[in-house]
């Protein structure tokens, strides 16, 4: 409001100043960038208010306002080509209802809630309006809703199968649910349609990538980059591709190539960073410090140049300027968190009261029987991947991914307690009929046989799992389950320095991972006492210490024989989708271990929200 009046007053710095205090607070304020762009237009400077108001409509994509005046400065200049991309995407926010329209404004702003009950206002009124379908998907999944928002997708391209917008969401949603199968027939259709496209290209690359097939997806990454040559997001899912298949030296090179031709994309600076084992020269550091003193780079772009930059110093021991990168970019990932750990709190401490043994008791009548799913659960960063690469040696034993279904099932069972009026989750478990609880179990059974490549056993590796091990029991009581622990300062300084794809939102705070982690031992020391002997507890220095010995409780626990392979792990070759990829493709080192001792000085509020009882145990 107040740049507002002092663009009005003629008082362009002012007013330019206001706006730069209020970036810094919200850097992905669509709102003020358009009124950025408004006060550079009304300056005179037309080449600054383009730039402002694409990035209006780049975090915000229901500004028309700054749509219009970036169609005016484009023909103003001449410039046909960007002009007509401009007036298309125009065009289709002006032929939406204003509710619609106003949904997406509210969607740009963060403000889901409201966004959600306009929307379904609007698709009582028109119930197959494809667009409010698809906007109410979207909103499901920024929620976490996915069985939703697949539902809501599926039936809006079965409506309008040329529904280009449509379709592309359709195949994220299934992609997000790890339904790689389905998404690939469905990215398939799309390319057929027309095989020279490079968007179409980019979707099926990605889409193979995920179901293993790594040469078609660089091959399509190959054909996109003839198109569009030295386009940085292809050069950098290239880049994922190399890494993720183990070709690492590949992998670098593409990573560079990305930063080559576009220096402020900081997806590749973080993918450089990400392999754990790169090591940034003197010349790279200096060209991120100049990415990250440009004004105009996006939070996103700023968040992960942050990540590399306290990676790169780390690395140089530099210990002290490393951690104020790191904290720079978790501040800026906090800033767009709803997250809330009394309430996190409250939600695991549920799961207590609910999840008795005595409510747990008929999981062994009533679930689904299947012995195949070995669950690895804890927090990230705690030595889970390496428990999954060790398990996946076996000869019995197929590793996957860190598969959604639990999670699903619990956010499926919530939302039906809301529109059933039904208890919520966790109490909604004691109303399950035996039934219903096989059903679920066969489901999961069912859903990750994708995953699989014919081993009698295979490995879920979602860490948060940990959550729900009584829905766990309930389901699928004769699963085994292995808790992946580790000191809790190592395990949450290195959860603070990870910058996570999506979720794991309790990481972005050291007060926070301090609480999450007395959360979990909490709910862990619960689930032994209510299931005993169900759930084992690996800790990760224990595993570095004496491998042969943790190898051979692992495979006790889950049933299996002693195989030697289990102990030269990192020469399996299989894809590794987690940041610690590279890691668990060498021998164990014991470097790591009170590697979080270089920041001690710093690591105060997630050392004091451990509680006593946890820095007893931990003697910390």
């Amino acid at each position: 409001m107040t740049a507002v009046c002092r663009r009005y007053r003629g008082e362009f710095d002012a007013a330019l100043a206001t706006l730069a205090r209020l970036k810094a607070l919200a850097p992905e304020s669509g709102r003020a960038h358009q009124e950025e762009g408004h006060t550079y237009r009304d300056s005179g400077r037309p080449g600054h208010a383009l730039g402002s108001y694409e990035r209006a409509c780049r975090f915000n994509p229901g500004l028309v306002a700054s749509w219009r005046e970036q169609l005016r400065i484009l023909r103003h200049q001449g410039r046909s080509r960007q002009a007509a991309r401009v007036q298309a995407q125009l065009d289709y926010f002006e032929q939406l209802p204003r509710p619609l329209l106003a949904v997406i404004d509210l969607i740009g702003q963060g403000k889901l809630l409201r966004a959600e009950e306009l929307c379904r206002k609007f698709l009582q009124k028109t119930p197959h309006h494809v667009e409010a379908m698809r906007l109410l998907a979207d909103i499901g999944i920024r929620f976490g809703v996915l069985a939703d928002a697949e539902f809501l997708l599926e039936s809006a391209h079965r409506f309008e199968p040329n529904n280009v917008r449509v379709h592309i969401d359709y195949i994220q949603v299934l992609r997000k649910r790890q339904k790689f199968g389905q998404a690939l027939e469905q990215s398939g259709r799309l390319l057929d349609n027309s095989p020279g496209d490079p968007q179409f290209q980019s979707i099926h690359a990605i889409v193979s990538m995920q179901t293993g097939d790594y040469d078609a997806a660089l091959s399509l990454f190959d054909r996109v980059l003839e198109r569009l040559p030295g386009d940085p997001v292809t050069l950098t899912s290239k880049g994922h591709a190399y890494k993720t298949s183990g070709r690492y030296d590949e992998a670098v090179a593409s990573y560079r190539a990305a930063i080559a031709n576009q220096p402020r994309h900081g997806d590749a600076w973080y993918s450089l960073a990400n392999l754990k084992v790169y090591t940034f020269d003197d010349r790279e550091l200096e060209r991120m410090h100049v990415q990250a003193r440009d004004e105009g780079l996006s939070r996103t772009d700023r968040v992960q140049l942050s990540f590399a930059l306290g990676k790169a110093y780390e690395d140089r021991d530099e210990f002290e300027t490393s951690f104020r990168y790191y904290e720079q970019g978790n501040r800026f990932k906090k800033m767009l968190s709803t997250y809330d750990a009394d309430k996190m709190t409250e939600e695991l401490r549920a799961q207590s009261r609910v999840c008795t043994a005595e409510a747990l008791a008929r999981g062994a009548r009533a679930g689904e029987s299947a012995g195949d799913p070995i669950l690895v659960v804890g927090l990230p960063r705690a030595g889970s991947t390496l428990l999954e690469q060790i398990l996946s040696s076996h000869s019995r034993v197929d590793g996957t991914l860190e598969l959604p279904n639990i999670l699903s099932l619990s956010q499926q069972l919530r939302r039906r307690g809301l529109k059933r009026d039904e208890p919520g989750y966790p109490d909604i478990l004691a109303t399950l009929s035996d039934e219903e609880l096989r059903q679920f179990g066969q489901q999961y059974i069912d859903d990750t046989r994708i995953h699989r490549q014919g081993a009698p056993f295979f490995v879920d590796k979602m860490p948060n799992n940990f959550r729900y091990i009584g829905l766990i029991h309930l389901i699928l009581p004769n699963a085994k389950i292995i808790d992946a622990r580790r000191h809790p300062m190592a395990c949450g300084f290195s959860g603070y320095k990870q910058l996570f794809a999506e979720g794991q939102q309790f990481t972005y705070d050291l007060a926070d991972l301090g609480q999450y982690y007395r959360d979990y031992v909490e709910l862990m020391d619960h689930w032994d006492a209510v299931l005993p002997g169900k759930v084992l507890c690996v800790q990760y220095e224990d595993v570095v210490g004496d491998l042969e010995t943790q190898v051979r409780r692992i495979l006790d626990h889950c049933g299996l024989e002693f195989e030697p392979e289990c102990l030269s792990f990192y020469r399996t070759d299989r894809a590794v989708r987690t940041p610690s990829s590279e890691q668990v493709r060498q021998p164990i080192f014991q470097s790591g271990l009170d590697y979080w001792r270089n920041y001690e000085p710093w690591l105060d509020p997630l050392k004091g929200a451990l509680g006593e009882d946890v820095r007893r145990r931990y003697a910390i």
